[in-house]
């Protein structure tokens, strides 16, 4: 029986004919033709624990996440089913699972001031700019978001979210959304906290708590212990991992029994939308009280989110994929990653689903209940419908204090309370663009990203521009430029060969020792041009080893005049002591001879 890592693994080779050739596209572009021939009874069972385990997780998540997006709860639900039957033909992990998560909730809180034409417009078009870098392979651009940055913006948003939920928590209405006037005002009307809301989304933050902890440390179970036990075991998994729908299901309860005896301690989710969502396209325009608002100026409001947004959905659907992978041993393509989560969105769109992406809970949830293909999706996605065709009454007596406990619990781990003390002892010079994201991303989320990503490529310029240099003293001068030498780094460097070489009372022949230089442009061929030249009119020699092809290539086609490079720095040193029988491979008095530089082409 094939195992579940080779379910998802690289296509086997097929033969070089046309239609072996078109079998293999085939089979990169839709990878359920990979596993799907190799599926298996062991596999559908483990597959409907897992679609299962998610449906209970994803229902309560949806609902909670959609109050975080600032949009009716039902938009929570009508966003977490298309991406379980996407994934099931165009996703290369068997883990994955595609929806509504904290994160992307928060950030469409921010770009589409609480209107549903905005979040789905916003989808549609997060969706078309994914599957053009798809289409153009721009995934690389998301290498440029360095891991401070990332670990800054997810921190930041576990405070905002959480710190965003407590006024639900304690019961507390008209509270500001924006993050400083939020706390203000939480603690300036902390004395108005509802007595019921507070009891009852505390106790749900202590059953979702102590249940996560009991999943964590559940011994596994084995074939040889009494059926007994195994059911037991069986019991407790299924607790623990549905623990968010039993949460919300107790509290639903709760409130209901208060309700029918004439009560209302609780502030509810209220009227839910009921059936499913209807199939349309998305509104280019919207009509509010003060007129029509078009497209452009639809566009124009969501302003930088049109760049956040399906950049950070990106960034956080293969981050989660890769580490999922790392763990067990298979391999992601990244590529079709974002072909599966620009065509959810844009298909999401047409079923007002508001922008979603990789959750990482959830696909923890889904690795942890043994998927073995993203086959699970089918009754993940089977399990959102039937709670919009037939549960939505019920979600009228959700409390939001209970849907405050589940996102507060799911996005608490976001918080990396280990990564200070991890980069202090690392890198000192990474905490930068750690801070600058942290901080700025309470202010505007684009900022943080904007000033982390920044701060990042600064130092990253930095260490091309200032490269180290190694310095060798001897009766010859040896240096070598630790890294790249590209043409912000040639002053600095000639800097330094002249002040060590040329300023002292006895200027010493030179050795640039080039291993480490892998290309040259045209601006660091001029510096080193003026440094032969300094070097000559002093009458000592500037000689060059260790050098690589195109640069070989490059420095030859330049002409420089006195250019002497060696194989090695034995040779280079002994030639320059005056020893015999070291002779360079090359002085540069004119033009180089045809034949070596035939010989030095690629």
């Amino acid at each position: 029986m094939p195992s579940a890592v080779s379910a998802l693994g690289p296509a086997s080779p097929v033969a070089p004919s046309a239609c072996g050739c078109s079998l293999a596209t085939l089979r990169r572009w839709l990878p359920i033709l990979v596993w799907l021939p190799d599926y298996s009874l062991q596999w559908l069972k483990m597959d409907f624990i897992a679609g299962l385990s998610v449906g209970l997780t994803v229902v309560p998540q949806a609902l909670a996440y959609a109050e975080v997006a600032g949009l009716p709860p039902q938009y929570g639900l009508y966003s977490a089913f298309v991406g379980c039957f996407v994934y099931l033909f165009l996703g290369t992990s068997r883990d994955v699972t595609l929806g509504p998560t904290a994160i992307m909730s928060l950030l469409v809180s921010f770009y589409t001031f609480r209107e549903p034409a905005y979040a789905v417009l916003l989808t549609f078009l997060s969706g078309c700019i994914q599957l053009l870098m798809a289409f153009l392979r721009l995934g690389f651009l998301l290498d440029f978001i360095s891991c401070p940055v990332i670990r800054g913006f997810t921190s930041a948003a576990a405070v905002t979210i959480s710190f965003g939920q407590v006024k639900n928590l304690l019961g507390l209405q008209n509270v500001p959304r924006q993050f400083f006037q939020q706390v203000y005002h939480t603690f300036l009307h902390i004395g108005d906290t509802r007595v019921g809301d507070a009891v009852l989304g505390l106790a749900c933050v202590a059953l979702l708590v102590v249940l996560k902890l009991m999943r964590n440390h559940m011994p596994p179970s084995h074939p040889e212990l009494p059926l007994s036990v195994r059911l037991s075991h069986g019991l407790v998994w299924t607790a623990t991992t549905a623990r968010n729908a039993m949460a919300v299901s107790f509290a639903a309860l709760v409130a209901y029994s208060f309700e029918v005896t004439g009560h209302r301690p609780f502030l509810l989710t209220g009227e839910t939308a009921r059936g499913l969502p209807p199939v349309r396209i998305p509104s280019f325009s919207v009509t509010t009280a003060n007129g029509t608002v078009s497209f452009s100026e639809m566009v124009q409001g969501m302003g930088a989110g049109l760049a956040v947004v399906p950049l950070m959905g990106l960034l956080e659907s293969i981050a989660v994929a890769k580490a999922f992978a790392s763990q067990s041993n298979y391999r992601v393509d990244a590529n079709q990653e974002l072909l599966a989560i620009g065509l959810t969105n844009l298909l999401g769109s047409f079923v007002s689903s508001y922008p979603v992406t990789g959750s990482f809970g959830r696909t923890a949830v889904n690795a942890q209940s043994g998927a073995c293909t993203p086959a699970g999706g089918l009754l993940t996605g089977a399990l959102v419908l039937l709670a919009l065709g037939h549960l939505t009454p019920v979600f009228h007596y959700v409390p939001k204090a209970a849907l405050a406990a589940v996102v507060i619990t799911a996005v608490a781990p976001l918080f990396d309370t280990r990564i200070l003390g991890t980069l202090w002892r690392v890198k000192r010079l990474d905490l930068l663009p750690l801070c600058a994201t942290f901080l700025l991303s309470f202010w505007e989320v684009q900022y943080g990203i904007l000033a982390g990503t920044v701060v990042s490529l600064l130092i990253l310029l930095h260490s091309v521009a200032r490269p180290s240099t190694q310095v060798s003293e001897g009766p010859v001068l040896v240096l070598q430029p630790a890294s790249g030498l590209h043409f912000p780094a040639i002053e600095t460097l000639r800097d330094t060969i002249l002040s060590r070489a040329l300023e002292g009372s006895s200027p010493r022949c030179t050795v640039l020792e080039c291993s480490h230089i892998c290309s040259v442009d045209y601006t660091v061929v001029l510096g080193l041009g003026g440094l032969l030249d300094d070097f000559n009119r002093r009458g000592i020699v500037l000689a060059f080893v260790g050098l690589q092809a195109p640069v070989l290539r490059t420095l030859l086609a330049a002409d420089l005049k006195g250019f002497q490079h060696f194989p090695t720095l034995e040779e280079a040193e002994k030639y320059l002591t005056e020893e015999p029988g070291a002779q360079p491979y090359h002085v540069q008095e004119a033009a180089a001879p045809e034949h070596k530089v035939a010989l030095l082409k690629p």
